[in-house]
């Protein structure tokens, strides 16, 4: 693609997209809200296919079990939605991530990005909200190079760029994936977590008043939020909810204005979790600023419709 289109693709598109979610959802509460939050605009989002990511963590021994337990969970959440029909589009991911950065793992999820991304092109992108380890879509850029001119990928992964340290859990789990992804030329967008996207935080008193009470889905994921924050039992509380960022980049107009961004170089993950940042990577949006109430009111306006 040429420098033109390439910095064209960077920008958030004006008109419906086609879209896929790489997502570990079972990993945490916002998985959960990006998902419902991507279904409930599929006036300009189009959902052509759901990844299910790995993730390893206290809610999974290994990255298998987490893949497997974020496929079921997107099932759930489909189930609550009422969208069966939306099921044929899940696929299971990797089950385990990157060992270096020339080995892609295998996995239905990878396959069917390579499938997917060879139908379009430079003028007419797939969009891949990406939400988790970065290990299927760097399989699937590893697969097929070409893909790199028919997709833009939206990250969220890593800390911002004036932090000294990297170790973001999308990140640190395969940085092998993330160097990868940078170093690609696919064009990037960078939602980075702590620093920036930690901005957006829903807190006890509107999930009571503004999502409980309203749907199955709304209760599901407002009492999901509230059990795992027992911990602050009697005290006043917020929840990020990251992962939401990630899919409104993409809504982001003139009239919802939900975050601000900027063009610079991309950084290159190190193994010690930590940034490097050598002149010759290609550029990136990076967003560096979230503006929150916008966004949540969208967010709830949408959830409760």
């Amino acid at each position: 693609m040429n420098r033109e289109q390439y910095f064209k693709n960077l920008e958030t598109p004006d008109h419906p997209v086609d879209v896929v979610l790489d997502t570990d959802t079972y990993n945490e509460v916002d998985d959960q809200f990006a998902l419902s939050y991507l279904i409930k605009n599929e006036d300009k989002l189009h959902l052509r296919a759901i990844l299910a990511a790995p993730f390893k963590n206290d809610k999974a021994k290994t990255p298998e079990i987490g893949m497997e337990k974020s496929y079921e969970e997107i099932m759930h959440l489909l189930t609550l939605m009422k969208r069966d029909d939306l099921k044929s589009a899940v696929y299971e991911g990797s089950t385990v991530f990157m060992a270096d950065e020339q080995t892609y793992v295998d996995s239905p999820a990878a396959r069917k990005l390579v499938e997917l991304a060879q139908n379009y092109s430079p003028e007419n992108p797939l969009y891949v909200i990406a939400i988790a380890a970065i290990t299927n879509i760097s399989s699937a850029i590893l697969m097929d190079k070409s893909i790199c001119d028919k997709m833009v990928v939206i990250w969220l992964g890593g800390h911002g760029h004036h932090l000294v340290k990297t170790d973001e859990f999308n990140m640190m789990q395969d940085v092998a994936g993330a160097r990868v992804l940078f170093t690609s030329g696919v064009p990037v967008v960078q939602l980075p977590c702590k620093g920036i996207v930690d901005q957006f935080r829903i807190s006890e008193a509107e999930i009571e008043k503004y999502l409980l009470g309203k749907n199955d889905l709304c209760d599901y994921l407002g009492s999901f939020v509230i059990e795992n924050m027992t911990q602050y039992a009697g005290q006043p509380w917020a929840r990020v909810i990251w992962d939401v960022t990630a899919v409104a980049w993409l809504l982001n107009d003139q009239k919802n204005h939900f975050m601000n961004d900027c063009l610079k170089h991309a950084p290159l993950p190190q193994y010690d979790n930590n940034y490097s940042f050598p002149e010759n990577m290609p550029f990136i949006r990076y967003v560096y600023e979230i503006r929150r109430n916008n966004l949540m009111n969208d967010l709830i306006k949408k959830l409760t419709s």
